[in-house]
Parts: structure tokens; sequence; C-alpha cells
């Protein structure tokens, strides 16, 4: 991650992660609890808090900080390098139509990488942009509600399950929330 998008600790993030060549992996269930059980994981375990997340059917938003004593920079990076792995695993053992595409994919990123070895599949950074305000939170906030709604996936936000727009209509999504206020 470059100076340009910097985490730095004690803060709140809006964070973009992509798969890289936008596949469309989160396309199965096996492939989004995936990445449910790592994000739990990374709740429980290692000082993640969520305010605000969404899975669509390439890429990840989270508006997230680090507990006191944990980095989001290390939760992050520990996050993908699990899920990376996970995914790319389990796509191997699926009966997945997509199974020699995707790896060649993945494949063929990792070969233009000197520092990965087998394959890819997180786009390099996090796209984090630090909350600097109540206005930009809450732009964010109804941005990441409202993708699978702009996606025409549901009628409203709080309908789509892999996000946590039911926490914010009132009822328990899949992970825990901490609600911004």
């Amino acid at each position: 991650m470059g100076i340009k998008n910097k985490i730095h600790e004690g803060h709140l993030y809006y964070l973009t992660l992509t798969v890289v060549d936008w596949i469309d992996v989160f396309t199965r269930p096996v492939y989004r609890h995936i990445i449910i059980d790592s994000l739990k994981f990374c709740q429980e375990k290692k000082g993640l808090e969520l305010y605000a997340w969404v899975l669509m059917s390439n890429h990840l938003h989270l508006i997230a900080s680090a507990k006191e004593g944990f980095h989001l920079s290390d939760i992050l990076r520990d996050f993908k390098k699990f899920t990376s792995r996970s995914i790319v695993a389990a796509i191997q053992q699926e009966n997945e139509s997509r199974k020699e595409w995707m790896l060649h994919r993945f494949q063929f990123q990792s070969n233009v990488q000197s520092k990965v070895t087998n394959h890819k599949f997180w786009q390099d950074g996090n796209e984090a942009k630090e909350i600097h305000s109540n206005e930009f939170l809450q732009q964010k906030l109804d941005y990441i509600h409202m993708n699978p709604v702009r996606a025409e996936m549901v009628r409203e936000p709080e309908h789509y399950l892999y996000s946590s727009a039911l926490d914010y209509a009132g009822g328990k999504g899949l992970l825990k929330i901490v609600l911004a206020d």
C-alpha cells in the first residue's frame, strides 16, 4: 500500500478489497462464506471492528477500524492472505464450472508479481480512505448499503444478506456491527 492510502492507527476507514481482474468469484455461497467466516475470525481474534460492510460479486467494501493494541493494516494483510489461499483451494476442490479459467487468471497475475507465488487473488492495496467527518461517513454508509440495490440484486438494502444494511434497519445481520452514530 502506498503513502496515498496509508492506514494510521486509531482512525476509521472506508476500504475496498477487489478481486484481480474484477473476477466474479463471490457468486457462489461457498466462497462468500469463506469471507464471512474470515471476517468473524478477525473480529474475534485480531481486533477488527466493523461499522459497515457489503460483499459484492467481485469486491468487498468495509468501514472498519482496529481495537486498541491491534493494527488495521496487519488485520487486512492477514485477512487477504488467508482468504486468498482458502478461496483458491475451494475453487480447486469445488465442482466449479469456471475453475480452469479462474485459476489461470489468478496464476497469470502471480507471474506478473515477483513476490507472489502460485496464485494472486486480491488486487494490491485496500483503497483506504480515512473517515474524516460525519458527512463522509454517512456518504460511505449509503454507498455501501445501496451497492446491491444499484446492481439490481434487491429492491431494499436490508434485503441483501451479505451486508450490514439489515443491522442499520434494526435487524441482526451475519456479522457483529458497531453502529455508526
